[in-house]
C-alpha cells in the first residue's frame, strides 16, 4: 500500500470505512470525495457491457448503453484460442475505458456439472484446464488496459436450481481436481483485481461466509490480494461474511 492510500485509509473515520464494505446502489461503491475516495461503477458482463441507463437493476431490465455483444463464453471456448481470448479481453478493456468503467463482473469460470444449468452459455466448459487457460487470457486482455475483472462465482455455482439455498457437498479431492483448479491457476496466473462469491452454500455455510474458502484457500494458500465481492443478495448474515473475509456486500 502506497504512502498516499495509507494517508487516506487513516483519515477515515471507523463509520466512514465500514461505509466501504457496501455498495452505493446497483453497480457504484460509496465516495468520499473530500478525502480523496472516488465512487468506481463495475458493470456485466464477460461478453459485451451491461452499462445501464437512467434507473439501474441488476436483472438487466433497464435499457443499457450499446456495446459490442460477443460470442457468449461456450462459444469462444470452442475456439481454443488463447491469442483470440487475449484480444477480446483488450477489446472488452477498450470498451470499459470509453465508458468509464472500473470493474468488469467477470468472466465466469465455474464447471458445467449438468447440462440442465440455466448459465451454461457464460461458462466456458466443463475441463477446469481448458477454463482457467482460456479464462486467464481473458482477465490478462482486459486488466492491460487499467480495467479490473471480478471471477466469478467463487464457488460451485455450477446450477441455477435453488442457487439461493442449495448447499453443495464435496469432498476434497472433487473440489480440487475439478471445481477449483480454475480458480486457483486465474488467482495466481491472471492476478485478478477481485473475486465474485456465488450464492450458494458449500459444505454447510454460504460461499459468501466461508472461510475455508475467502481466508484459508483464497488468500492464505493461492496468496490473492484483491478484493472479495458478493454476489447480488447473496449475504445473509453480513457479520459472518466479514469474519469470512469478504470485503464487499
Amino acid at each position: 500500500m502506497n504512502t498516499k492510500i495509507k494517508d487516506i485509509v487513516r483519515s477515515l473515520t471507523l463509520k466512514e470505512k465500514a461505509r466501504l464494505c457496501s455498495g452505493n446502489g446497483n453497480w457504484y461503491t460509496v465516495a468520499f470525495d473530500q478525502k480523496g475516495v472516488p465512487t468506481i461503477m463495475m458493470t456485466d458482463g464477460p461478453h459485451g457491457l451491461r452499462k445501464q441507463i437512467g434507473e439501474a437493476d441488476h436483472l438487466g431490465l433497464s435499457q443499457s448503453e450499446p456495446a459490442t455483444c460477443f460470442p457468449a463464453a461456450c462459444a469462444m471456448a470452442n475456439s481454443w484460442n488463447v491469442g483470440l481470448m487475449h484480444e477480446v479481453g483488450n477489446a472488452l478493456g477498450d470498451e470499459c475505458l470509453a465508458q468509464d468503467i472500473s470493474v468488469l463482473l467477470g468472466p465466469g469460470i465455474n464447471m458445467k456439472r449438468s447440462p440442465l444449468c440455466g448459465r451454461n452459455f457464460e461458462y466456458f466448459s466443463e475441463d477446469p484446464y481448458h477454463t482457467a487457460h482460456m479464462a486467464a487470457a481473458l482477465v490478462q486482455g482486459v486488466q492491460e488496459r487499467g480495467i479490473g475483472c471480478a471471477v466469478k462465482h467463487f464457488a460451485l455455482n455450477n446450477q441455477e436450481t435453488d442457487r439461493m439455498t442449495i448447499d453443495v457437498q464435496a469432498d476434497e479431492r472433487a473440489l480440487r481436481e475439478i471445481y477449483l483448479q480454475a480458480f486457483a491457476y486465474v488467482v495466481k496466473h491472471a492476478k485478478p483485481w477481485m473475486i465474485m462469491c456465488a450464492y450458494n452454500r458449500l459444505n454447510g455455510a454460504f460461499c459468501s461466509e466461508n472461510g475455508r474458502l475467502l481466508r484459508e484457500i483464497l488468500r492464505e494458500e493461492w496468496g490473492f490480494e484483491g478484493l472479495t465481492v458478493s454476489d447480488w443478495g447473496a449475504v445473509d448474515d453480513r457479520v459472518a461474511a466479514l469474519r469470512a473475509g469478504l470485503d464487499l456486500e
